[in-house]
């Protein structure tokens, strides 16, 4: 004999449900228990359905999350009834669920075995209490699902969305409704299963209205109404707003939180529920985890609002466009927290007619910071108004900021750690005619120039301690020209170390995305974030994530000029003074980042070297400063590099021939092995001495 042979001898017959494909596979068996004719065949969803009671229907989601969840068989008793809803017979289903993918949805397939119980009698009308299948074991998986997915809503409108999803065990209401409470009236949070402003008449409703939501709420108590008569009776006034709705049963449970009733939750059904005791513990549990669920999401919608009001009200506005520069800007706050911090930019106009741009950064990532930064912003605005320079705008602030963290320093229950505050900061004051900046630097990252032909450089500053550590530290200046069309990017550490990374490596990840060929600042400043943190990420005014590390500060600028990237070549200059030997290191790094796609790197380490022997030679030999000026031009692969370091002596260097054992009188011999071709040109005052060097695509000689 056949298996179906043998199954139907014993009343038994083979189903599968595809609930994705919204098919219901039966053989002949079971398609009779179904009351279908008896026949295998293939059903759409929509023709099997109403064989099941609607409760028993309705049942079978939670059966099959648990059975899913446990990885056992579902089991289930099904009344099926006929097109009057008169009970035929009982089933019992055993099931194995197979999860199937399906984007933003929870699909299966189930496939086993339908068979005929002896339960309930034919003829009978079907129960009012849908409590058929293992009840407890659906109900704990119902609850453990829904209050998962509760705790994981973030918002309002995303606890609302969950909750119209839910499916109870057995009785699952196809209208939901949230009411709040507003002063003294009831208001609707949200819907689910109702047209839109269908809930107009309830809202605004004073809470003495003779309504079950506002009895709730007055009462902290639940109310059951199992059917439309029950309705009629016990809120008259009310019913006939609610008759129009065609539904059977309703369920209005208190929101209580920590003790207090901050709304009511109706779940309306159009079949008949008893609201049995396990009925009712079910929606009290739910009604529990909603609560708490919408507290949440209130809490945390609050404090977002909290935290962009804080932003708007100390991020300013960059305010008119400054003729002949163009500036763009991006603030990020941190993802914990209140999402607020210390990082901050600004961009002040100056009364000698040229801006100032300010960006810092404040150490720490809390309400404090944000407070502190708030007051430098405001005293660092206070000192370039008075037209003080770079350095000496700098130093007021480092004597401001310190006495801020003494002041903190005496706060009772305050320690050191949580006390001692720093801030870095890098101050540039822009005129707009010349493209000159004249840079002070706090402890802060070096600026980035982007030259027209789209190579980005770290332009080496000059830079003090950060703010508030010493009251009387000096802050060196630095002049930085921009050509027309060449760009400035300042920022916070935050765009460079976040995901791991050190100053390194951080600035290796944005040169593609500075060097990216674009005449929009605007969408330069958002690629800069973008490639820290990915599309999510948005300005101040943006929705925030919670994938961040630190927080971001960028500002840009750009000379208004020409913009096309067929310019010849870029150039890099900055002086040297006889008292800050230092700077040779910075000279050598800055030669480097100018030929960072040169394609032999053994021509990077000679320019190096001979940057350091011409600059050393004019601070040993001579009593000025040098000028250093280095220009890169031509075409890629057949570039030249030109560097020029210019004293005020009129001494001329001359060749030497040093012992085994000297210390010096090399720097002529290594002109003349390394460079391409050099020279000494007299210069009125002073003199200047060059190399050229060929860029080279031959592989080196090994």
């Amino acid at each position: 004999m056949r298996t179906e042979e043998i199954l139907a001898a014993i009343v038994t017959g083979l189903w599968s449900w595809d609930s994705s494909a919204g098919t219901v596979t039966l053989d002949a068996e079971a398609a009779r228990l179904l009351g279908l004719p008896a026949e295998a065949s293939v059903y759409p969803s929509e023709e099997v359905r109403p064989r099941f009671h609607p409760a028993d229907w309705n049942e079978i989601d939670g059966v099959v999350n648990f059975a899913i969840a446990e990885d056992t068989i579902a089991e289930a008793r099904l009344r099926i009834v006929d097109e009057q809803g008169t009970v035929l017979r009982t089933v019992r289903s055993r099931s194995k669920p197979v999860p199937v993918k399906s984007p933003g949805r929870f699909e299966y397939v189930l496939m086993g075995i339908l068979q005929e119980v002896a339960e309930p009698s034919a003829g009978v009308p079907a129960a009012l209490s849908p409590i058929t299948g293992d009840w407890r074991r659906s109900r704990e998986a119902f609850l453990l699902d829904a209050g998962r997915a509760l705790a994981e809503a973030g918002s309002t409108e995303e606890v609302l969305r969950v909750a119209g999803s839910l499916s109870m065990p057995g009785f699952s209401p196809d209208g939901l409704a949230v009411f709040g409470i507003s002063g003294e009236r009831l208001t609707v949070v949200g819907h689910h299963g109702h047209n839109m402003g269908d809930e107009k008449p309830f809202t605004d409703m004073p809470l003495e209205t003779d309504y079950p939501a506002a009895e709730v709420v007055r009462t902290g108590q639940a109310i059951y109404l199992p059917s439309p008569e029950a309705y009629r009776q016990r809120f008259p006034t009310t019913w006939p707003l609610a008759r129009g709705f065609g539904r059977r049963s309703w369920a209005f449970v208190p929101l209580i939180v920590s003790g207090h009733t901050m709304g009511a939750w109706m779940a309306a059904f159009r079949h008949s529920v008893a609201f049995s005791p396990d009925e009712r513990a079910v929606l009290t549990t739910v009604a529990k985890m909603l609560a708490q669920a919408l507290a949440r999401a209130g809490a945390a919608e609050t404090e977002r609002e909290l935290s962009l009001g804080l932003q708007k009200a100390m991020m300013p506005s960059l305010g008119p466009g400054v003729p002949g520069l163009t500036v763009a800007a991006r603030y990020v706050p941190t993802g914990g927290g209140l999402q607020v911090g210390g990082d901050w930019y600004d961009m002040i106009p100056l009364p000698n007619g040229r801006i100032a741009l300010v960006i810092g950064d404040v150490q720490g990532h809390d309400v404090r910071a944000a407070g502190l930064m708030g007051q430098l912003r405001i005293a660092l605005r206070a000192y370039a108004s008075e037209g003080h320079r770079p350095d000496a705008v700098l130093s007021r602030a480092s004597r401001f900021l310190s006495g801020l963290t003494e002041e903190y320093d005496g706060t009772e229950g305050e320690d050191e750690a949580t006390s001692a505050r720093f801030a870095t900061c890098l101050y540039a004051e822009a005129d707009p005619d010349t493209g000159t900046l004249d840079i002070a630097r706090a402890g802060h990252p070096d600026p980035v120039v982007i030259n027209v032909d789209g190579t980005a450089v770290i332009r080496q500053t000059a830079g003090g301690l950060p703010l508030g550590i010493e009251k009387d530290a000096d802050y060196p200046t630095t002049r930085v020209v921009l050509e027309p069309g060449e760009t400035i990017m300042l920022c916070t550490d935050g765009l460079i170390e976040t995901g791991g990374h050190d100053m390194a490596t951080g600035w290796t990840r944005l040169r593609p995305v500075l060097e990216e060929p674009t005449e929009d600042l605007e969408k330069l400043a958002d690629a800069l974030v973008q490639a820290v943190h990915g599309p999510g990420s948005h300005h101040t005014t943006g929705p925030l994530v919670d994938r961040r590390e630190d927080d971001i500060a960028v500002l840009v600028l750009r000379r208004e000029g020409a913009t096309t990237r067929t310019a010849p070549g870029r150039r890099s200059a900055m002086t040297i003074a006889q008292a800050e030997p230092e700077r040779i290191a910075a000279a050598r790094q800055q030669v480097r980042e100018l030929l960072h796609d040169w394609s032999d790197g053994e021509q990077i380490d000679a320019a190096e070297l001979l940057v350091s022997e011409m600059s050393t030679n004019v601070l040993v030999h001579t009593d000025g400063d040098a000028l250093l000026v280095a220009e890169v031009s031509g075409d890629r692969g057949e570039r030249l590099l030109r560097v020029e370091v210019a004293d005020a002596s009129d001494e001329l260097p001359h060749k030497r021939r040093p012992g085994e054992m000297a210390s010096s009188g090399r720097g002529l011999v290594l002109m003349e092995m390394l460079a391409d071709t050099w020279g000494v040109d007299p210069r009125g005052e002073g003199k200047s001495i060059w190399f050229e060097l060929c860029e080279s695509t031959e592989p080196p000689e090994s």
